[in-house]
């Protein structure tokens, strides 16, 4: 009974040790990657007044209220121009790398600095839409999101006899040290210390892997690496269906949804119609806006439970791809 116990024990931890889901993050990577480079180049000539020092949510105002939420923006370290520029232009570097999966673990923080900072420093210029994007760029800094599809993966694939040392990454995180130091000097956050235990443990990666590839120490890193990916896959499917299945249900208890008018209504207010034409030929086919009302409110709601089946899944995140590419069309979410 005891070496069963043990035997499944063991199977457990080898499965959790094992990175799952690696083409899924991948397309979470290329995804937010792309959109957020998207949406910070489409604000590029309002940048400073949404973010940056014309912005009439001043400076001030914004430590005021990070104070007290505790919320991190490296743009309140400074409100010279050229810091806002920097700071602007490299989080849209930073995503244009992580889209392309150029050294993912370095990038997935720098997004992630880049998020933060850019969402943070204007808070109510947002909607819930950045929130989603705050915290899947917290879960993406904790995945293995460069294994497949990425310029990572054929660097490695370059390397396949494993025994070169990756000179170009050690020389990132050798730079990357001074720089920590410099912002924990100038200005000390809670997050700058998990930023340094990420920097301790990439480092103790590295020279586990130069001179000691073959120690217990380094298999225990790369397990607890595979396990945190793994958690964060599992967080963000959570997360997801979470989303889905609220807006769902929320949706369901409407009258609007409930009689099957509420996309129609949605295509008549003036904001949402920059192709005028296409609204109208959409919105006049009734029977067509009622099978949109209740097959959206059917597919956020089933979401979460086709999780289960693949073939079902597969075709069902087709159908909401479609949809939301639809939606941004049709309503010309992209140019509000």
């Amino acid at each position: 009974m005891q070496e069963r116990v043990i035997a499944r024990l063991s199977r457990l931890m080898a499965f959790a040790g094992r990175t799952h889901s690696p083409y899924q993050a991948a397309v979470i990577r290329i995804g937010y990657g792309f959109f957020f480079a998207c949406y910070l180049l489409r604000e590029w000539p309002n940048r400073r007044v949404l973010f940056g020092d014309h912005d009439p949510w001043s400076l001030t105002m914004n430590r005021m209220l990070t104070a007290d939420t505790h919320a991190f923006t490296v743009l309140t370290w400074s409100g010279g121009r050229w810091w806002f520029e920097l700071v602007y232009h490299g989080a849209i570097a930073a995503a244009v790398l992580l889209m392309l999966g150029w050294r993912t673990r370095a990038t997935a923080v720098f997004f992630l600095v880049g998020v933060l900072a850019i969402e943070n420093r204007s808070p109510f210029a947002g909607d819930a839409g950045d929130d989603i994007i705050r915290i899947m760029a917290v879960y993406l800094a904790a995945t293995r999101c460069g294994q497949v599809w990425s310029l990572d993966a054929r660097r490695r694939g370059h390397r396949a006899d494993g025994t070169r040392p990756d000179r170009g990454g050690v020389a990132l995180w050798s730079v990357l040290g001074p720089a920590l130091l410099w912002a924990s000097c100038v200005h000390w956050d809670g997050w700058l210390g998990i930023f340094w235990v990420m920097w301790s443990l990439q480092g103790l990666w590295f020279a586990l892997d130069r001179w000691a590839p073959r120690h217990e120490t380094r298999a225990l890193l790369d397990s607890g690496a595979a396990m945190l990916h793994n958690c964060a896959m599992l967080v963000i499917a959570a997360q997801v269906c979470l989303i889905y299945a609220s807006a769902g249900l929320y949706k369901s208890q409407g009258t609007k949804w409930q009689d099957g008018s509420a996309v129609y209504y949605a295509m008549q207010l003036d904001l949402f119609r920059p192709w005028p034409w296409l609204t109208a030929l959409a919105s006049a086919n009734m029977l067509l806006v009622f099978l949109l009302c209740y097959g959206t409110v059917i597919m956020q709601i089933s979401f979460p439970f086709t999780l289960m089946y693949r073939k079902v899944k597969n075709v069902l995140l087709a159908v909401m791809i479609l949809e939301h590419v639809g939606i941004a069309v049709i309503l010309g979410i992209p140019f509000l």
